[in-house]
Formats: structure tokens, sequence, C-alpha cells
């Protein structure tokens, strides 16, 4: 495949790092009741830290893509299709953007935050949000609560906007007989 129809080698390579670090964690968070008592508060330890580590990352993808626009679209993909593809892509980029976050501020927002610092990969202490951290506590336990709830219902939305990502691609590489995955691999 000609190198201006597939991304750029960095461009790639995030991704598929994004796309790892996503898988992990999701698959850490839906199996943490099933570790020993002892592993859950390590295994949410690093659940936190992947969450932040797809953040940035994600944010360097953004930048890299605002200076290395990706491939055009192959022309047989109809207005509906490239619209749809377009929309999905924004949605994607919310969400892991969105998710993280509201993990962070949910984090900051726990009533024992202050005497349990959060370590990145247990290399340093990472900074929970001051202003969240300062809240009153009767309201802080309702602001854990809110963003909890943001942050599980975003990550619903995340399952069902892969399962659309990836059912996409593998529907125009296999029934339309693009070359969709090669642009991406």
């Amino acid at each position: 495949m000609s190198p201006e129809k597939r991304y750029t080698r960095p461009a790639i390579i995030l991704h598929w790092l994004i796309a790892v670090l996503m898988a992990v964690n999701i698959g850490l968070i839906l199996l943490v009741e099933r570790f020993p008592d002892d592993w859950i508060r390590p295994v949410i330890d690093t659940h936190k830290s992947i969450g932040i580590t797809v953040l940035g990352l994600v944010l360097l993808r953004i930048l890299w893509r605002f200076g290395h626009p990706p491939p055009p679209m192959p022309a047989s993909y109809g207005r509906l299709e490239r619209g749809g593809a377009h929309a999905a892509h924004m949605v994607l980029y919310l969400l892991m953007i969105l998710l993280p976050l509201s993990g962070w501020m949910h984090d900051s927002a726990w009533k024992d935050a202050a005497t349990h610092p959060m370590q990145l990969f247990g290399l340093f202490e990472w900074p929970r949000i001051g202003w969240i951290m300062d809240i009153e506590p009767a309201a802080k336990e309702t602001w854990h609560s809110a963003l909890g709830a943001v942050h599980e219902w975003a990550g619903y939305v995340l399952y069902a906007m892969f399962a659309l990502h990836v059912g996409g691609a593998l529907k125009h590489q296999f029934v339309d007989g693009e070359r969709e995955l090669q642009r991406m691999i």
C-alpha cells in the first residue's frame, strides 16, 4: 500500500498502544472483584496509572494529528460512511479524554484521597485535582458518586463505539474488499 494511503508510523504506534492500554484497563476493572482482596488496591492503582497514561498518549496523538492529517478515505466510501466514520472518530477521541479525566476527578473526590496518595505505576506521586480535593466533605461525596457514574457510563458508550469502530473496519476489509486494515498496520 502506498504511503499516502497509510497512517504515519507514529500515528499507527499511538493507535495500537492506546488500544492495548485501554483493553488492559477495561479487563482490569471488569475483573477486579475476582482478584484476592490484597490485590484489589494494586489493581485499581494500576487502572488509574494506565488511565493517566492513556490521557497523555491521546493528547499526544491529537497533537500529532494536527500536523499529520490522516490519509484520505477510499473513494468507494459513500457520503454517509464518511460522515459516520468522522463522527465515530470524534466520539472516540472525546471518550478517550472524558474517561481518564472523569476517573481522575472521581478519584480526587474520594473521601480518603488525602490519606492515600496516588502513585503513577509506583514510580512517583501523581497529583489529585486540588479544587476537587478542597470541596467540603459532604458535597465531595456527592461529587464522588456523580463522577463515578459519568466514568462508568462513558465506559459503556466506549464499548459500543469500540464495537462500531472495529465492526466498520472489518466490514470495509472483508465485505467491501477495501484494504482498510493495511492503512493502520
